[in-house]
């Protein structure tokens, strides 16, 4: 857990220290260059170049690398949290399934065909007690989640590289203006009282920025 906030704390430091600046953006990249306003002398910069179909392969082989890639590392939990519950959903909906229809398989063998009668101890207990109708049922309804939770893991897994792919696109636009929040002691005209007041200032720049993720 510390290693996280440690992270988290650079990266908000670094992002006062740095600026990302567009160069270049088309169809096929996004080209920035990064400036280190702390050197000493000149300020130091450093290229770089944003493909969304770079991206978009690298989430597609595994989730969260085109986020890396981007820069965009507080997604990672996001991601990763979406494919691991759907993951796990889809974990559960499968075992149950196997167990149901193990037990379901037994019990007709056992009234039908007078077969598997040693395989009885073998089904989960608390599926024993239930008739051949109420293992069917529930066989059929954890096959049809299966179906529903394999579908969504692969929903997810879509969404990740398209996140990627739109986000590294989005590197062309401006979305760090500079906007400053800050609170304002004094009368507030809107609340028509004295105190504190939150200012949120947007000002005007002839450099397109990008934020900077490090």
């Amino acid at each position: 857990m510390l290693v996280p906030a440690l992270l988290v704390i650079v990266q908000s430091v670094s992002f006062a220290q740095k600026k990302e600046v567009l160069q270049h953006a088309d169809s096929l990249k996004t080209v920035t260059t990064i400036i280190d306003s702390t050197g000493p002398g000149k300020p130091a910069i450093k290229k770089r170049v944003y493909n969304p179909k770079k991206a978009a392969l690298r989430s597609a082989l595994l989730p969260g690398l085109g986020q890396i890639y981007n820069k965009k590392y507080w997604k990672l939990p996001i991601v990763y949290a979406g494919l691991g519950i759907s993951g796990g959903i889809f974990t559960y909906n499968l075992k149950n399934y196997k167990d149901t229809r193990f037990a379901y398989k037994v019990k007709y063998n056992m009234r039908v065909n007078h077969t598997d009668t040693a395989l009885f101890t073998s089904i989960r207990k608390e599926l024993q007690p239930l008739s051949e109708e109420s293992l069917r049922f529930y066989r059929d309804e954890f096959r049809r989640d299966i179906d529903y939770s394999a579908l969504f893991f692969i929903l997810l897994w879509g969404l990740n590289v398209v996140d990627a792919a739109v986000d590294a696109h989005l590197k062309a636009f401006d979305v760090s203006p500079d906007l400053s929040l800050r609170f304002k002691p004094g009368y507030s005209e809107m609340a028509g009282t004295n105190g504190f007041s939150v200012v949120l200032g947007i000002s005007k720049k002839k450099t397109a920025l990008l934020p900077a993720y490090f």
